[in-house]
């Protein structure tokens, strides 16, 4: 088989130096639980990100929002 043509059954895309003996025993989503964690994000809308552009701008303004006797 020419190296070109495709190979419609299968597409294989690893390279051969791999050693398929050796990428045995991956966990998918083995460290999900803990990135989520320690990610909090929000969407903002559009008129919102256009008047606080950053991250440090969206955070003062809702640390403006906190009662000062909340604990930080």
């Amino acid at each position: 088989m020419n190296p070109n043509e495709q190979n419609d059954d299968q597409e294989d895309d690893l390279l051969p130096e791999y050693d398929l003996s050796q990428l045995t025993g991956g966990v998918r989503g083995k460290s999900l639980q803990r990135y989520r964690a320690g990610t909090n994000l929000a969407l903002l809308a559009p008129e919102i990100r256009a008047a606080f552009p950053t991250d440090e701008a969206v955070n003062a303004a809702l640390r403006s929002l906190i009662p000062s006797t909340h604990p930080a």
